[in-house]
């Protein structure tokens, strides 16, 4: 048996690994793998009890091999969970405290502002979802998004109301597509977004809230939708879903979501 003897350096040790494994889980949550990751957690357990606890030999040597090839499965299968991770870990706002003591010693002339108007994406919704004009708008935040931007027509135009409604208008090529904002311009429409495969998705939504939800899983980006439908305001935001917004909720969601210095509303 295992000779337990526990010092400050195993109680920080473990309090660091449980930080992880809750953050993990956090990530799975609503990305339709958390039984995935439940059932790769259990068998992580049984591993180490039956190696380093019990000693059991054979049934041991058996679970050592699968591990040396789950290592290699687990990077395939959780791979969208893996790059949205770290994707999260180099977001700003998770250094927030770093980044605000280096603008300190930046010179204003050299820090770069975005300015976002908030009010033509809200006022084009709040005519779209009037008229049932289906609609997907894909908001950059930290996460770059140029692999998604480049799946569409480049645009490159200063955001206002009329040039998102004429691009999401039933008769536009462009308007079955999403629209991706960011740095303050219109980069592409039409652009292909990853389907979410999260099997707790009502039914009754379509293909639109379930990209919406996919690109939401896999980066930081801020999604808005309407239902061509109902006419529907819904946003995904982190894997999950806002439903059923007024445009003022929708204007407040955004203020919320975006950066104060990337706002003019």
């Amino acid at each position: 048996m295992i000779n337990f003897a526990f010092g400050i350096k195993d109680i920080v040790d473990i309090f660091l690994v449980a930080i992880i494994l809750y953050y993990v889980y956090k990530l799975m949550r609503g990305s339709g793998a958390i039984n995935l990751f439940v059932g790769v957690m259990t068998f992580l357990v049984s591993w180490f009890l039956v190696v380093y606890v019990f000693q059991l030999e054979l049934l041991g040597s058996i679970f050592n091999r699968i591990i040396d090839v789950g290592a290699i499965a687990l990077i395939i299968i959780f791979q969208n969970e893996i790059r949205r991770f770290f994707a999260r870990l180099g977001s700003k706002s998770n250094w927030a405290l770093f980044t605000t003591l280096w603008g300190k010693f930046i010179p204003n002339s050299e820090r770069h502002t975005r300015i976002f108007p908030i009010m033509a994406v809200v006022l084009a919704c709040r005519d779209m979802a009037k008229t049932k004009t289906g609609a997907l708008i894909v908001i950059e935040r930290e996460t770059d998004l140029q692999e998604i931007i480049e799946t569409g027509d480049e645009i490159n135009a200063k955001i206002n109301t009329r040039l998102i409604q004429n691009i999401f208008f039933k008769n536009s090529p462009l308007h079955d597509g999403a629209m991706i904002m960011a740095d303050g311009v219109i980069k592409s429409a039409g652009a292909i977004l990853p389907v979410s495969k999260n099997p707790e998705i009502p039914r009754h939504l379509g293909l639109r809230h379930r990209a919406a939800l996919g690109i939401s899983e896999i980066t930081d980006a801020v999604v808005v939708i309407i239902s061509e439908e109902s006419g529907v305001i819904t946003m995904a935001i982190d894997g999950s879903y806002i439903h059923n917004l007024t445009p003022e909720q929708l204007e407040r969601e955004l203020s919320t979501r975006l950066d104060a210095d990337d706002i003019d509303s």
